[in-house]
C-alpha cells in the first residue's frame, strides 16, 4: 500500500532568499542609474580623484603628487 502525504512545498533557504533579494537591488540600482544618467548625463565620477591613482609623471620620477602641486602653485613670475 502506498500513501501519499502532502505535496512537498517549495523551500527555500534563507540564503536563496539573500541572493534574490541582493539581485533585484542591484537591478534596481542599475535602473536608477540609467535614469538619471539619461536625464542628467554623467554628472559625477563613481570617485573622486584624491581615491584614484595619479598617473603624473612626475610622481614616478621620485617626486610626490603634493610636491608636483606645489610646484604648480609656484606663479609663473617667480620662475623654477
Amino acid at each position: 500500500m502506498h500513501v501519499t502525504g502532502p505535496a512537498p512545498r517549495d523551500r527555500r533557504t534563507s540564503e536563496e532568499e539573500a541572493a534574490e533579494e541582493a539581485a533585484e537591488k542591484t537591478a534596481d540600482e542599475a535602473v536608477r542609474k540609467r535614469r538619471l544618467a539619461e536625464i542628467f548625463g554623467d554628472v559625477l565620477p563613481e570617485t573622486t580623484s584624491d581615491e584614484r591613482d595619479s598617473d603624473d609623471s612626475a610622481a614616478g620620477a621620485g617626486e610626490s603628487a603634493s610636491d608636483e602641486w606645489l610646484r604648480r602653485q609656484v606663479p609663473p613670475h617667480h620662475g623654477s
